[in-house]
């Protein structure tokens, strides 16, 4: 079987070193999924690899032509360039923050290359929000994502009820993904008031409406522990978030 050449987007995930010139770059495409390539001459200094290599960072959107055969782990890539070039994610250090942190929980929730055309529309359109986004917006950026993803991976957390948003005292628990007024026989578990947090920021459609969910820099804290906790249950070897900690700091 022969390899066949496809245009696809990409967004580049992870891209390690290989050989003296060459990379091999994770990418999260359009039309097939995650896939790996292997990308030759990116790393010369001369004419022909300069300036090559930045465009395999991690959140980078690309537009390409690749070869591929189903047969192979790794493919190749014969032609690519910027699919979007942005305004201020490589050069800003909170948002190139916010999108390593969205690159990893993206890969870690990724097992198989399956092609989800809904999900890579969903992330590149995240990707463009954040670059425009306002510094307010930005803030409330990685608990948006984090709550926007589990829609696309099968894991949404059930809404609360209007009857339920009335009582004193709610839970949100982890491990069955529900509102409850009940707490819960476990530790997995939000408490308010960070819940009424969390049904806020489940009613968010679009990243310009976070600007009107109050957080505390408490319950930005606690939640993104407790979503990190989500999905560490209910996606299999979800593992810990490097990210996160850098996270805490830049967006205190």
């Amino acid at each position: 079987m022969s390899d066949k050449t496809f245009k696809t987007k990409g967004i580049v995930l992870r891209t390690v070193k290989y050989g003296e010139t060459s990379v091999i770059a994770t990418v999260y495409t359009e039309i097939f999924g995650l896939q790996s390539y292997l990308v030759n001459g990116v790393r010369t200094t001369g004419k022909k690899g300069s300036g090559k290599a930045n465009l395999f960072q991690p959140g980078v959107i690309l537009d390409m032509v690749v070869y591929h055969n189903e047969l192979k782990q790794l493919q190749r890539i014969k032609e690519f360039k910027w699919g979007y070039l942005y305004k201020h994610i490589l050069q800003d250090v909170v948002k190139n923050t916010v999108v390593l942190f969205m690159v990893e929980l993206l890969t870690k929730c990724l097992k198989q290359p399956e092609e989800n055309p809904d999900l890579f529309y969903f992330m590149e359109d995240a990707l463009l929000h954040l670059d425009e986004g306002a510094d307010k917006t930005v803030a409330g950026y990685p608990l948006f994502f984090l709550v926007q993803l589990t829609y696309f991976l099968g894991i949404p957390p059930q809404a609360a009820t209007v009857a339920q948003i009335k009582e004193p005292q709610l839970y949100f628990d982890l491990r069955e993904g529900v509102f409850t007024i009940h707490t819960p026989d476990h530790h997995y578990y939000i408490p308010e008031p960070h819940t009424s947090v969390l049904i806020n920021l489940l009613q968010v459609r679009q990243p310009q409406e976070l600007r009107e969910v109050n957080m505390s820099s408490d319950s930005k804290r606690r939640l993104m522990a407790a979503m990190e906790e989500y999905y560490q249950l209910h996606i299999t070897d979800f593992g810990i978030m490097r990210t996160v900690p850098i996270l805490r700091e830049i967006l205190k």
